[in-house]
C-alpha cells in the first residue's frame, strides 16, 4: 500500500510538471479557461446557495434554541453563526459539495476522452494534453471556488437572519449586533486560504483520476467515484492541517 501511495504521488507530481509547462497557444487556453469558469462558477451557484442558506438557517435556529433560559445574551447567535460560517462551514461544506459535482464531472470528461483515444490523438498532433485539458480547469477552480466560498458565507449568514428574526426567536438588532461583535478580519483570510487549497484538490485529484483511467465504462465509473472520495478525504485532512497552522 505504501509503495502504491508513492507511485501515485510521483505520477501526480510528473503530471503537474507537464501541466504547468508553457502553452502552445494562449488564446486557445484562455477560451477553455473561461468556459470552465462558467461551468464551475455559474453552474454551481444554485446548489451552493441552497446549501448555504439552509446551513445558516439551521445553525442559527439551533443555537438560539440552546440559548433559551441561559444567561448568555441572544446576540451571540449572530456572532456564532458568523464565525462558524466564515471559518469552517462555508469553505469546507461548499468544497465538499463541489468535489461531488465538479470533481466527478472533471474525472468523467477527461476519462471519457482517454477511453475514446482523443487524448492520444491530441498527443500525436503535438499538443501537451496535460496542460490543455487540466490547466484550464485548475486555473478556473482556483479563481472561481474562493468566490463561491465567499458567496456561500454571505448567503449562510443571511439564512441565519431569515430563520431567527422573522420567526421572533431574536430581534433584528440583536442578530446584527452579534454579526458586528468580536469581528476578526483574520478569519476571512483563513476562509480564503481554505477555499484556495480546497479548490486545487477538488480539481487536480479528479483530473488525475480521469487522465490515467484504463478500461471501459466500469473503470470510468470507479475513477469518478475515487475522484470524489479522494478529494473529500484530502479536503478534510487539509482542513485540519490549515486549522492547526493558522490557529
Amino acid at each position: 500500500m505504501i509503495l502504491s501511495i508513492f507511485y501515485h504521488l510521483g505520477r501526480f507530481v510528473n503530471l503537474f510538471r507537464l501541466m504547468i509547462s508553457k502553452p502552445e497557444k494562449f488564446s486557445m487556453y484562455w477560451k477553455e479557461t473561461t468556459r470552465q469558469m462558467n461551468d464551475i462558477g455559474v453552474g454551481s451557484l444554485i446548489i451552493v446557495g441552497l446549501i448555504a442558506l439552509f446551513i445558516g438557517a439551521v445553525a442559527a435556529m439551533q443555537f438560539a434554541y440552546q440559548l433559551e433560559g441561559t444567561f448568555v445574551p441572544l446576540y451571540y447567535t449572530g456572532y456564532v453563526v458568523r464565525d462558524m460560517t466564515i471559518i469552517e462551514l462555508a469553505p469546507t461544506i461548499t468544497c465538499l459539495v463541489l468535489a461531488g459535482k465538479v470533481g466527478s464531472n472533471i474525472a468523467a470528461e477527461i476519462g471519457g476522452m482517454r477511453q475514446k483515444e482523443q487524448i492520444d490523438a491530441l498527443e500525436i498532433m503535438g499538443v501537451n494534453t496535460a496542460a490543455y485539458l487540466i490547466a484550464p480547469k485548475l486555473i478556473a477552480a482556483l479563481f472561481v471556488v474562493p468566490l463561491l466560498v465567499a458567496i456561500s458565507a454571505f448567503i449562510s449568514i443571511m439564512g441565519g437572519y431569515l430563520a431567527v428574526v422573522p420567526t421572533g426567536m431574536i430581534t433584528e438588532s440583536e442578530y446584527v449586533l452579534g454579526l458586528r461583535t468580536f469581528f476578526v478580519p483574520y478569519n476571512v483570510f483563513m476562509m480564503f486560504v481554505k477555499g484556495f487549497v480546497f479548490a486545487f484538490m477538488l480539481s487536480a485529484i479528479p483530473a488525475y483520476q480521469g487522465y490515467y483511467v484504463k478500461g471501459g465504462s466500469i473503470e470510468l465509473g470507479k475513477a469518478s467515484t475515487n475522484a470524489v472520495v479522494f478529494s473529500d478525504v484530502a479536503i478534510l485532512l487539509s482542513d485540519y492541517v490549515i486549522a492547526l497552522m493558522l490557529t
